[in-house]
């Protein structure tokens, strides 16, 4: 079973392209894409990766890093394009 994290997410545009991908409250996690579908999607799995880390190395998550409770209403700021 998945777990929901809330976290705030950075998208810098890259005069190149595509998009960096920093969390304020997660140094740790940096990421990419070329869209903001892709970076967003490169986030969630920069996070799955962190998240597995940490347990491997037996550290417990950081404050800023805990599971959402279920059925909890979740605030979502996006980007839409028209």
């Amino acid at each position: 079973m998945s777990q929901v994290y809330k976290l705030p997410l950075i998208l810098e545009p890259q005069p190149e392209g595509g998009y960096v991908v920093t969390c304020p409250l997660l140094p740790e996690l940096i990421t990419e894409g070329e869209t903001v579908l892709e970076a967003i999607q490169n986030a969630n799995d920069a996070l799955v990766a962190l998240v597995e880390a940490m347990k491997e190395l037996h550290r417990s998550l950081p404050p800023a890093l805990q599971p959402e409770k279920e059925n909890t209403p979740l605030w979502i700021e996006t980007v839409l394009a028209v």
